[in-house]
């Protein structure tokens, strides 16, 4: 058997359309759009904006913790001293406050800091019964 070749319009039909196709794949180049530019003094009258303060929002974690009764009372002593220098604050400032100062100490001071506060027991301490 033999095969018959295809003839000329066959080709060219088929080039065409490959030629349609690859045209249509082709993004459209648009004009570059250009402003024109402001004279000089123009510019240079158009005050800069004032910087935006972004705040940051920091990822807060809650807590609890077993803290002697004497502590905490130095703790509320703390807040009307606070009062006091006409600054109120809550507990948790005056915690944050305490880390910052540990932060900036030395390693020296730091470990007598640590060292003069006793070790506790972990976990919730137990209710003392009620006599009846």
């Amino acid at each position: 058997m033999a095969t018959t070749p295809k003839s000329a319009s066959t080709k060219s039909t088929a080039t065409a359309k490959t030629a349609n196709r690859a045209a249509a794949k082709k993004p459209i180049a648009k004009k570059p759009i250009t402003k024109k530019a402001a004279p000089k003094a123009a510019r240079q009258a158009v005050p800069k904006p004032a910087p935006v303060e972004i705040k940051i929002k920091h990822k807060l974690v809650r807590d609890s913790f077993t803290i002697p009764k004497a502590e905490y009372v130095v703790l509320d002593s703390l807040k009307v001293r606070a009062a006091d220098l006409k600054r109120p604050t809550k507990k948790s400032e005056l915690i944050r406050a305490g880390i910052a100062a540990l932060k900036t100490m030395s390693d020296k001071e730091f470990l007598a800091a640590v060292s003069s506060v006793p070790s506790l027991k972990t976990g919730r301490p137990k209710l003392a019964e009620t006599k009846k």
